[in-house]
């Protein structure tokens, strides 16, 4: 269960402090339910995944995670300077899978088909590549619930039906909060929605409410 409670968030820029991007959001995520959040760019659906991911930090409010929360998926995480196997290593440590570490590691250097690539520094990697290695490296680990931002348009063609795969494994077991644009793939993955609509949060059990919702914000 993810429970966010009263989360305020806004964030400093060059010409002073910004707009409130989430503004006293607040809902419960019950075990086992995957969730499409839905909303129009700048609306803060990346924001609020990171806050639920625990990768940043609401300005007001808070977020109880009573289970295993991924970091965002394809995202952030990894230290630039050291190359993909020492940032594998690293994480796999983190978790505490010292002991089947190089089982973790072929895993890793397996899905993400990054070749070479894995010993070489993580600055050199295009965007593409550094997606493939983080979703891969999410993917090592048995979580609650998983993050998506987007991932799933991460690669080629072929790439993308392998991330699309590896979702449909994660659903059955676990859960997923997402964020897409893809209407097909939040209908795919996910069976309750959150719209977020100016600075608010609201929810619907079904997706295809809160799809409903956002569109017809569109056309009004």
């Amino acid at each position: 269960m993810i429970c966010v409670g009263d989360v305020y968030k806004r964030y400093q820029t060059p010409h002073g402090v910004g707009r409130w991007v989430l503004c006293g959001v607040s809902f419960t995520i019950p075990p086992r339910l995957s969730v499409g959040l839905i909303g129009a760019n700048g609306e803060g659906k990346s924001t609020l995944l990171r806050i639920i991911g625990g990768v940043d930090e609401p300005n007001k409010g808070r977020v109880k995670r009573l289970c295993r929360v991924s970091w965002p998926m394809g995202s952030g995480g990894l230290e630039p300077t050291l190359t993909g196997r020492q940032n594998a290593k690293f994480v796999c440590r983190i978790h505490g899978h010292e002991n089947d570490l190089a089982d973790r590691l072929s895993f890793i250097q397996d899905f993400a088909e990054i070749g070479n690539a894995f010993d070489a520094p993580v600055n050199t990697y295009s965007s593409g590549m550094r997606s493939r290695l983080q979703f891969a490296m999410s993917l090592a680990f048995n979580f609650d619930v998983y993050i998506s931002d987007e991932v799933t348009s991460a690669g080629d063609a072929r790439f993308r039906r392998k991330t699309a795969n590896a979702f449909k494994t994660i659903a059955k077991q676990s859960s997923v909060i997402m964020v897409s644009h893809a209407e097909g793939t939040l209908k795919d993955f996910c069976e309750a929605g959150i719209w977020l609509h100016q600075g608010k949060a609201y929810w619907f059990d079904q997706i295809d409410d809160a799809l409903k919702a956002y569109k017809e914000s569109i056309a009004a």
